[in-house]
């Protein structure tokens, strides 16, 4: 699909040619997996703190590794949350060095991101932010950011509260791009999302079962076997739920911090020093599990998408299978959603909502019995793979 002809806003803003974003993940997120995604249309994006404390290589040099493999747009992921002043610091510090490189394109999340969308903005680039209900789009709005990133309740990593659905609804009104994140492992739930009004669509744990990803291959076979009955929110790793599959170590430890560190989770005073503890630990375990899989600790981030996850694959294989779904239908973003047939005339009175929400609801009803088919066909597969 052409950019300079198709009036999808984030395939502007981005530069790239399918609506598909390989979100970033630590520790997952290594250079030649962030390389081959934009390579193969879609924006990988970077997580600075992936290359640096997880593939233990100096920033500057990751990003241009990443260059050396592709010459496609990127992404960065600026996590700008205001806990720690030496982290603050270096966050900066990242971001200088991102525009230098040639980076265009920001994710930002957990903070204010108007700083970052001044310094951006002075090289021609632009942000995106992480929301997760509309309050916060508000406030990221007036800061200046160019889009959202809508996490919702089927996301790998910080899950919102939130469904897909219940997210469109919030902020459909607001004239910007949207970006679903969650809950998308398939092409025919990519399709969906699209076809229900989001620009774009930004998957993660689909990505870390795939041949450029350097996770351990335990991990990405957990991903392959598990299903999103096996998707669980803990608080232990960052203080805050957070989406990880249910492993023998996960149920063994348990899903709760204990009693002191909630209290101590939910006091004004200690709630940010007791976040980065937190952090600071997940960050060593998640790293661990990343490199040497079950025989450290099965500790995996994934989202609910797993159930999408059929097999591990190349990343072009992956972006080919989503942009192929859209090559019937030209789409247009989330000005509009696509027209749908009236209902047949019944006796009695549809209870449909009417209006932006009853298309929208109508598209998703729609597709529904076919995301129920992949879904069963993903089943029988798991169920044949387990007998062998």
């Amino acid at each position: 699909m052409e950019r300079a002809n198709n009036p999808n806003p984030f395939l502007r803003d981005a530069g790239v040619e399918v609506p598909l974003i390989c979100g970033a993940m630590y520790p997952c997120s290594n250079p030649e997996l962030v390389a081959a995604a934009s390579a193969a249309g879609a924006l990988g994006v970077i997580q600075p703190m992936s290359i640096v404390f997880a593939h233990r290589t100096e920033f500057r040099r990751g990003v241009r590794r990443i260059r050396q493999l592709t010459d496609r747009p990127v992404g960065f992921n600026a996590i700008i949350e205001k806990t720690v002043k030496l982290y603050e610091r270096q966050m900066r510090s990242w971001i200088d060095v991102a525009l230098e490189e040639g980076v265009r394109f920001f994710v930002t999340a957990l903070g204010n991101p108007d700083w970052v969308v001044r310094l951006v903005d002075q090289v021609g680039g632009l942000v995106y932010h992480d929301v997760t209900e509309r309050r916060w789009a508000l406030k990221a709005l007036d800061a200046g950011v160019r889009g959202l990133i809508c996490v919702n309740n089927r996301a790998g990593g910080h899950a919102g509260p939130l469904s897909p659905e219940q997210l469109l609804d919030q902020m459909g009104d607001l004239g910007v791009p949207l970006v679903c994140a969650g809950g998308v492992g398939h092409p025919a739930r990519f399709r969906q999302m699209i076809d229900a009004g989001y620009s774009a669509v930004q998957a993660g744990t689909r990505f870390i079962a795939t041949h450029e990803c350097t996770a351990h291959d335990d991990y990405k076979q957990a991903i392959v076997r598990a299903g999103a009955d096996d998707i669980a929110l803990t608080d232990k790793l960052s203080g805050v739920p957070c989406s990880i599959i249910k492993t023998p170590t996960v149920e063994k430890l348990g899903l709760q911090a204990g009693f002191v560190a909630r209290q101590l989770l939910r006091n004004e005073r200690t709630k940010r020093l007791m976040r980065v503890i937190y952090s600071l630990q997940s960050m060593w375990k998640l790293r661990q599990a990343n490199q040497h899989g079950s025989g450290f600790k099965d500790y995996w981030q994934a989202g609910k998408s797993v159930d999408g996850v059929v097999q591990i694959e190349s990343v072009a294989n992956v972006v080919r299978g989503f942009a192929a779904t859209l090559l019937a239908r030209p789409t247009t973003g989330h000005v509009s959603a696509p027209p749908v047939a009236p209902p047949v005339a019944s006796p009695t009175r549809s209870r449909r909502p009417k209006g932006r929400r009853g298309r929208r609801q109508a598209i998703f009803t729609a597709s529904r019995s076919r995301a129920l088919r992949t879904r069963r066909g993903i089943r029988r597969k798991q169920r044949r793979r387990a007998v062998r």
